[in-house]
Parts: C-alpha cells; structure tokens; sequence
C-alpha cells in the first residue's frame, strides 16, 4: 500500500486463442521440422531394409529390432553406454559442484576466476576431442611424455580402459563449464542469513553444506542430472569419433555412435534407423524415470 492506494497485479490477457498459437507458432515449426518428421522417419525406416543407394526398400516389419537384440556387438555397446553415461555426469556435475563452491567463497578476483571457467563450454565437442587427442598423442603427446617419464606406457589406442578414461574426461571437461553456471546461481540464490544461522550454532562448514546447501541445491541438482544423461547418450559423438573412432574393438562405441557406424559407414539403414528408435525410447524412459522417482527427492 501507497499513498492509501492499493495496487493491484496487472496480468496480460488474449482474447482468443490466434495470437498465442501465433506467438508459439515458430517453435513449434522448429520442433516438428527438426524432431517430429526425423523421428518419424526413423521409425518408418526402421521397418525396412533399404539398400545403399535407397533406390529400393524391402518390409521386414519387426526384423530390424530382432537382429539387434540378437548381436552382441549392440547388446555390449548398452553396458559402454551405462558406463560411459554415468562417469561424464559424476566426473562433471561433481567437479562443477566443488569449482562452484570454491567461487561463491571467493572474495577477491571472483570475476576473473568465473570467467575462467566458463570459457571451456565455447569449445565444440569434436574440437575439445582434438585438443585432448594431442595432448595424449602415443607419439608427441605432451601428457604422454610426462607419463612416460613417470614409468607409465600410456597408449589408448590399443588399451580399452585408457580409451574409456580419455573420452570420458574430455566430454566431462567440455560440460563442466555448463554445470558451473548453474551450480553457482544456485549456491548464490541460498539465502545466507540461513547459514550464517548455521554458523552461529557450531557447524562447520561441510556440516552446512551436507545439511542446508546441497538439500536446498536439489532443484538445480536434478536439472543438470537430467541435462547431463541426455549430453552423454547424444552430445559426445564428436569427443568420441575424433578421439577413438568407438575403438579399440568398440570398447568406447556407444550406442549414439553405433548407429553412424553402422548406418553411414557399414550402409546399415535399416538397422541403424531401428538403432536410433530404441536409442530414442531409453532416452524417454530414462526421462519419465527421473521425472517419476528422483524428483521426489527434491525441495523446493
């Protein structure tokens, strides 16, 4: 109340319904020429086995599905991608969790040490791959050299585990950038009187932070959580083909990567587009999962 006047909210409204679905009409262009039709696509494909020049087409209706889960080379490529999903989304989330910390405890040159860290995330995916390619070049890495000194035969191109370990950090690395920006928004939205309250009554710090900073970070938490699966199981393929090609023998091959290999290189266009359906359903599931059962362990 103001000088014994009471303003009221003032809400927008539209008389009929043409000029929202006008305003809306752009994404929803967007999303049915760049999502709806490729997705229909596959799945109509998926149904037949087209030759490499698609000058012709045979139904094989469900054949394609059958074929897949009967090869133990796709059925491996599940337990890659599990493996490989679940490392870049802890290796990420957890370091941008403790860089965010560390920059909303810091007073001096804050400015400069977030705008550090948020310059990793300009990188392009196939080029962080190269970068981190050369520095563990089995030739003139410089990574390689230092491990060499140490006693270490670093050598990803014939070691699996290496390759895993390689590919793994470089897609986190390019994605700890993103989730440092929220993190920190997060961390600076918690009201501080709270944990100065905390402070006065004898807890220490990682007693604050177990019990009021990072239940109060569960929004955030669950949103880069989401954000992150879906970068693991699709946004890779550059880190991945730049660095390893899904070698060695498809140890790093997941399975947004098998369906290029076996649709673009191995002509495959049946069974790659069978691929990208069941790639698509687990990522929708996995979706619908965390929405239905981990949200309700978030406060807001």
């Amino acid at each position: 109340m103001r000088s014994g006047r009471i303003f009221m909210e003032k809400r927008v409204t539209f008389k009929g319904i043409w000029l929202p679905l006008l305003l809306v009409l752009p994404q929803i262009v967007i999303t049915a020429v760049f999502f709806f039709y490729p997705a229909g696509q596959a799945i109509y494909q998926s149904l037949f086995i087209p030759d490499p020049f698609g000058l012709s087409m045979q139904w094989v209706g469900l054949g394609n599905f059958a074929f897949l889960f009967s090869n133990s080379y796709y059925l491996a490529s599940f337990a890659t991608t599990a493996i490989f999903s679940i490392l870049v989304t802890l290796v990420s989330m957890g370091v941008a969790l403790y860089l965010a910390v560390l920059a909303d405890r810091l007073i001096k040159g804050s400015g400069v040490y977030r705008t550090l860290l948020i310059w990793p995330y300009a990188v392009a995916p196939a080029v962080a791959g190269v970068l981190w390619l050369f520095m563990f070049n089995t030739r003139v890495g410089v990574v390689t050299w230092y491990l060499g000194v140490l006693g270490y035969d670093w050598n990803h191109v014939l070691n699996g585990e290496e390759a895993m370990g390689l590919v793994v950090v470089a897609s986190a690395w390019g994605r700890i950038s993103y989730n440092f920006l929220f993190f920190l928004a997060g961390l600076q939205a918690i009201p501080k009187s709270v944990i100065e309250a905390a402070a006065i009554d004898g807890a220490r710090f990682w007693t604050r932070f177990r019990t009021i900073v990072f239940p109060m970070l569960s929004p955030t938490t669950f949103f880069l959580l989401v954000v992150n699966i879906v970068y693991a199981f699709f946004e890779t393929f550059g880190v991945i083909h730049t660095i390893t090609s899904g070698g060695p023998q498809q140890s790093t091959t997941i399975l947004v990567y098998k369906v290029y290999a076996d649709g673009f290189v191995g002509q495959d266009l049946g069974s790659s587009a069978a691929q990208s359906v069941v790639l698509l359903a687990i990522v929708g599931a996995l979706t619908i999962f965390q929405f239905k059962f981990i949200e309700r362990r978030v406060h807001y």
